[in-house]
């Protein structure tokens, strides 16, 4: 019985430890991403490529139903299928793929429309519709635009400590959609 009240606090200042350290991580993004989130990336959401791309999805106009049901057919289906990789192989995506290419700190990019879903892309993302999360929902802000720094966190497929940044993407001072960038803090150095 001695043994149980040590245990508990054990488990407990782990516990501690585990929550601050999820509380601090954004301390840990490295001031350079900072400023290339306010510079770069906020430059790339201005983009005429990018903004044009977010255009013409949004005159789509996918409803939210319509958008869920890709996002399942989405997350369903394994590997890359052909209607994933038209959003790599557009003008949007092939230009997102270049600008990836110049900058090897960055692992991913993708762009959203101004209801989250995926307009084009570098990599395959978990899923289509990123409305419903932080990295949509903070940057693109009800069409107000700001920028979101998500947490420090170790990729196992890439092995790296990644940090998602996410920027508006605006049409003029319009904010139409967002786009996220995965970056690599140990390469960023």
């Amino acid at each position: 019985m001695k043994r149980r009240p040590v245990f508990i606090i054990i488990v407990g200042l782990i516990g501690i430890f585990l929550i601050s350290t999820q509380l601090r991580s954004a301390d840990k993004i490295p001031q350079e991403i900072i400023n290339l989130a306010k510079t770069d990336f906020f430059a790339l959401g201005k983009d005429p490529i990018i903004v044009n791309a977010v255009k013409a999805e949004n005159a789509k106009g996918k409803t939210l139903d319509q958008i869920k049901e890709m996002d399942k057919k989405w997350q369903e289906t394994p590997g890359l299928a052909d209607f994933m990789k038209a959003l790599m192989e557009s003008q949007c995506g092939k230009y997102i793929i270049s600008y990836q290419t110049k900058h090897p700190y960055i692992d991913e990019i993708f762009v959203m429309d101004n209801q989250g879903a995926n307009v084009a892309m570098t990599n395959k993302t978990s899923d289509y519709w990123q409305g419903d999360e932080d990295k949509f929902v903070k940057s693109f802000n009800n069409g107000k635009g700001d920028i979101h720094f998500g947490d420090v966190k170790f990729d196992q497929s890439t092995q790296a400590y990644l940090v998602q940044v996410s920027v508006p993407v605006k049409d003029g001072n319009r904010v139409i959609g967002a786009i996220t960038f995965g970056v690599d803090i140990e390469k960023i150095k």
